[in-house]
């Protein structure tokens, strides 16, 4: 016969069970909302989604990272531009980075140690039109997700002038895949601390 506690008892948790909750709730953290986009406008937006998944933005004009979500600066919409964003151990996924269309003056982002940053994020960043025009520096550290395809993808981010490459254990074809960015990307300073 079945006891009340043993009916309120919870039955151990299956191995692997509490990486699946923080993925879920990462996923959920990354959930684009259009309608708080057209609200609030592309900067704002992608503030919040970034310092809620553990990011850190500048603004233009100002020394100082953001790294408060209740501190975020208020005042007319469309005044606090990104400028810069670092992503270290930030839960950022691709399903989160249309908050970054709209984005006209991130000069500098920072990807390091996001577990969640693979071929397709750095795709979709390159593909993103006003990253193309602005994005100067980039750096890419301890991201092992990332393949020779996701660095051959930032060729067409036109105004690239410095990329930093380290601890990227998926790229495997270094001399090609570097000497094919650099064709494309002539006027790239391109570190790397790879093994």
């Amino acid at each position: 016969m079945m006891t009340l506690g043993t009916l309120l008892r919870k039955p151990p948790l299956p191995p692997g069970s509490c990486r699946s909750f923080w993925g879920w709730l990462n996923a959920v953290f990354n959930k684009v909302d259009h309608e708080r986009i057209q609200a609030v406008g592309p900067d704002r937006a992608a503030s919040e989604w970034l310092l809620r998944c553990g990011a850190l933005v500048r603004f233009q004009g100002s020394p100082k990272w953001q790294q408060d979500y209740n501190g975020l600066p208020t005042g007319p919409l469309g005044r606090y531009k990104i400028e810069a964003i670092d992503a270290t151990d930030a839960c950022i996924m691709y399903r989160g980075f249309d908050y970054l269309d709209g984005l006209e003056h991130v000069t500098d982002i920072k990807l390091e140690k996001c577990m969640y940053i693979q071929d397709e994020c750095l795709q979709r960043l390159s593909e993103t039109s006003t990253l193309q025009r602005s994005l100067q520096q980039l750096k890419i550290i301890s991201c092992g997700n990332v393949t020779d395809k996701g660095i051959l993808a930032l060729h067409k981010l036109k105004n690239l002038e410095y990329l930093y490459l380290s601890d990227l254990p998926g790229i495997r074809e270094k001399e090609t895949t570097f000497r094919v960015l650099q064709q494309a990307l002539p006027n790239l300073q391109l570190e790397l601390d790879l093994e």
